[in-house]
């Protein structure tokens, strides 16, 4: 049996990051990961963008807190992770009362006409657009290299990545929580479980109370890209209300309905008709016809109830520490994440205020 410090259950972004920020700090670190590879799941098939502004204030504090990591990452990468982008949405005369919403505390971010936004993305119809946004600011992430270089800094430290071990069995004893996988037994006194869409049947294990995660599919297909235009320098473009987005890729346009289908967790794959039902709204939208879909896929976000993660020392089982329900949030708030979780474990003070603390607590949702 392996004993260490910390075992972390969940390969994504947002365990092996937590992870290595542990191992920064000394501990003897071991990430559990179900699937052959790290990265499998959402984080592998995430839009790829870092907005200031996007999710709520807790949200809006974590990613404060993580856009400098991003500039200046230091020992996670020698190559720039962000990349000019900027974020554009467009709102429809029913939708003005959301973008008025969105806007209302938002900073960095300018209000255009749709004349304006049709400049910036030809293919966009400005009689269909009443209203619209641009956040300039808005950069693209080099997820593999995010991933790969927090995977890098744990090795360093002497962490370990287990791939294909699932974790099937988890009981607490003298102090040790110990964990039956299909690659041997481990223990450790603190377990982190950042296990995504997996995460409240992780704790179902160890017989610690559900958080009341629920995974959401969220698909996306690659189109050819409109002829005669410079895709490659278009922002992330989409609805106000998440009706469809598109992005610029590899030559291509990405294009997402922005579906939020409640799943169970599994190895998400595109619903034909949900994909089909969202290039229609893209293309009630553009000028251009969606002629074929060249790829599909579909991945999970994790959302708890109130939309802000679970975070923080479970109330009720020592030594369980929650990091999960991300939601669509997981990799621009993975540095900030990151070190919170290594903070808090290790007895040192945060980088965020008490409130935003507060309101990740795991235990909020549970009655008195």
């Amino acid at each position: 049996m392996t004993v260490t410090d910390v075992i972390v259950i969940g390969g994504g972004i947002a365990g092996i990051s937590a992870a290595a920020e542990l191992a920064r700090g000394g501990a003897v670190v071991l990430v559990l990961e179900m699937e052959p590879q790290i990265g499998y799941h959402a984080t592998g098939r995430s839009a790829a963008i870092f907005i200031r502004n996007y999710g709520n204030a807790t949200l809006r504090a974590l990613n404060a807190v993580a856009e400098p990591i991003f500039e200046q990452p230091g020992e996670i990468s020698d190559k720039p992770l962000l990349s000019p982008r900027g974020e554009l949405m467009v709102a429809t005369e029913e939708e003005l009362p959301i973008l008025d919403a969105y806007l209302d505390g938002s900073t960095g971010i300018d209000r255009l006409t749709g004349k304006e936004a049709a400049e910036i993305v030809p293919i966009l119809r400005a009689d269909r657009i009443a209203g619209a946004m641009i956040e300039r600011g808005a950069r693209g992430i080099d997820v593999d290299l995010l991933l790969q270089g927090y995977a890098r800094m744990l090795r360093a430290r002497g962490g370990q990545i287990v791939t294909n071990a699932e974790v099937t069995a988890l009981s607490q004893s003298a102090g040790l929580w110990q964990i039956e996988t299909a690659q041997g037994q481990h223990c450790a006194p603190i377990i982190v479980n950042a296990a995504g869409g997996w995460a409240d049947e992780v704790a179902a294990l160890a017989g610690v109370p559900r958080a009341g995660l629920q995974p959401y599919r969220r698909s996306a297909a690659i189109i050819p890209a409109p002829q005669g235009y410079a895709t490659e320098h278009w922002p992330i473009f989409g609805s106000i209300a998440e009706t469809w987005y598109a992005k610029p890729e590899a030559g291509k346009l990405m294009v997402s309905p922005a579906d939020e289908d409640p799943v169970e967790p599994h190895d998400a794959w595109a619903d034909d008709m949900v994909l089909a039902e969202g290039l229609y709204r893209f293309e009630q939208a553009v000028s251009m016809p969606v002629t074929r879909v060249e790829h599909s896929w579909a991945g999970l976000r994790t959302f708890a109830p109130d939309r802000t993660p679970v975070v923080g020392f479970d109330p009720q089982a020592d030594g369980f520490f929650w990091l999960a329900g991300q939601g669509g949030y997981g990799v621009q708030t993975a540095p900030a994440l990151s070190r919170l979780t290594a903070a808090l474990i290790a007895g040192n003070a945060p980088e965020v205020p008490d409130h935003v603390l507060a309101a990740m607590a795991p235990g909020r949702f549970r009655s008195a």
